[in-house]
């Protein structure tokens, strides 16, 4: 029996994950790597840590699995960003991880130039922090990387696909080049003026392919053995959609994982720029991109990290939900998670954490729940968002993540949107998809459809006769957000 492989290089951690060609988990290997924050706003990896967390996972994973490995897919934190040497092969300097919010000031100043507009109609992206354009402008400038003929810029991905491939393969995936603020998504190339803007020169930027096709093969240095073909790639994100198999356009997905992404199924014909939306490619199957609506929220599951880490108030990320369970509501506490600021629909990189409502009343019960609303409402922002752009409402939500086994969060998730939340058996769809994209590549499933028939669920939620409640709740909600904008000044 034929097995296809997943890296998952997250956040936090990397996860390799086998299935067969049943579309089953197989087997499963987790490591953390270490984040680093050496200033207020800055959020980095150690590129080599990354890496070795890589080769553990698939150290672990080949001692559990008994059958040829058939194809490697990769999925990774997207607007990360690295530099490293072609020569050598060492990284120059840490990662600057999505979260990192250092380029604010530069992001302003394009903004009052007037670059949003060129910016949006060729990328489908707006002007903030998060993307990878102005981290590799901002290394430059500080002296952190010279230029130099063998100087490589790259996300997550493409530094797997070189160290798996012992330097073979500089290269990257639609879906993950196009998170860059430097890919023309219509043209499907680098964009020259936006490589100029920036200072990037083209020629440190790697090759663009399709997200399921050949990326190379495993050099004898990595831990599964030589000549496996990388046959997958794509963002975490986009993989999540294909592993929940949000195959046709308007079929919509949320990712609970540090942030929350929830992402539409837009089809084949790229949608013009939605106000507070982002527009991606989800993927291509190697006869042109399948295009996405996207709405981005910085802060969720991190947030459940900072009750754990930050205030000691868990001891584990898992006791949230019978901690939230414990009280019949927030005592009207209301929580904004905007520790990098706020993402879709308001993208304020100067918003920050806030916490309205405390009363002498209010204990660790309600705070745990309203850190859970606070994932509910941020979603319900962005799919309303959604909907009123796209002009189609979403009948159904399909979840994952880490959050999503909460059956707390998951029910007041569909009162707050009214419409189905649905969970599948198989959570990790982000690694799913990446296996998936690999395995179409290589013949282990001939067609997309048979993706669709690999997706199983596990449990529905269906919305409670609540409307008026939630309406009101999602308006304090609001008014709290408000209070949180805009408040890192220079």
């Amino acid at each position: 029996m034929a097995i296809v492989v997943s890296i998952d290089a997250g956040t936090t951690g990397v996860r390799s994950f086998a299935i067969d060609e049943q579309g089953q988990q197989v087997a499963l290997s987790y490591k953390e790597f270490k984040q680093y924050f050496p200033r207020p706003g800055w959020v980095e990896h150690d590129p080599n840590e990354i890496w070795e967390s890589v080769q553990s996972t698939l150290t672990e994973l080949k001692g559990l699995i008994y059958d040829p490995v058939a194809a490697i897919g990769i999925t990774n934190q997207r607007e990360t960003v690295l530099a490293w040497s072609l020569r050598s092969g060492e990284p120059i300097c840490n990662a600057v991880v999505w979260q990192d919010r250092r380029t604010s000031s530069r992001c302003d100043e394009l903004l009052e130039n007037g670059y949003l507009d060129q910016i949006r109609q060729a990328t489908g992206l707006v002007i903030d922090p998060y993307f990878s354009g102005t981290k590799i402008e901002w290394l430059l400038k500080n002296g952190m990387v010279e230029l130099s003929p063998d100087l490589a810029f790259g996300t997550i991905d493409s530094w797997i696909i070189w160290k798996l491939t012992g330097g073979a393969s500089y290269a990257t995936d639609v879906s993950n080049a196009s998170r860059t603020l430097l890919y023309d998504i219509h043209d499907g190339s680098w964009s020259p003026e936006l490589c100029q803007l920036f200072g990037v020169p083209e020629s440190s930027l790697p090759e663009v392919l399709p997200s399921s096709g050949s990326f190379g093969l495993t050099a004898q240095t990595t831990a599964l053995g030589a000549d496996i073909p990388i046959s997958g790639v794509a963002g975490d994100q986009q993989s999540a959609l294909f592993g929940q198999a949000c195959l046709e356009p308007g079929m919509t997905k949320n990712t609970y994982g540090t942030g929350s992404f929830i992402l539409m199924n837009a089809g084949t014909d790229c949608p013009q720029p939605v106000e507070g939306l982002l527009t991606t490619v989800a993927w291509d199957l190697g006869n042109g991109p399948t295009y996405a609506l996207e709405g981005s929220v910085f802060v969720t599951g991190a947030a459940i990290q900072w009750l754990r880490d930050g205030l000691g108030i868990i001891k584990e990320a898992s006791e949230i939900s019978d901690l939230a369970a414990s009280v019949e509501d927030t005592g009207d506490v209301f929580f904004v998670p905007a520790f990098a600021g706020l993402g879709s629909p308001w993208w304020d990189s100067r918003a920050r954490g806030t916490i309205m409502g405390l009363t002498g009343g209010t204990g660790r019960g309600h705070l745990a729940r309203a850190v859970v609303e606070s994932i509910a409402f941020q979603t319900r922002d962005v799919v309303e968002a959604m909907s009123k752009a796209g002009g189609t409402p979403v009948h159904e939500m399909r979840v994952d993540g880490g959050a999503a086994v909460m059956d707390l969060l998951l029910q007041i998730q569909a009162d707050q949107l009214g419409v189905r939340v649905a969970r599948p058996v198989i959570t990790e769809t982000t690694a799913l998809g990446a296996a998936m994209l690999a395995g179409l590549a290589e013949g282990v499933w001939n067609k997309p459809e048979e993706i669709s028939a690999a997706w199983q669920l596990d449990k529905a939620f269906d919305p409670r006769d609540n409307r008026v409640a939630c309406d009101a709740s999602h308006r304090n909600w609001r008014r709290a957000v408000e209070r949180s904008r805009n408040w890192a000044l220079d």
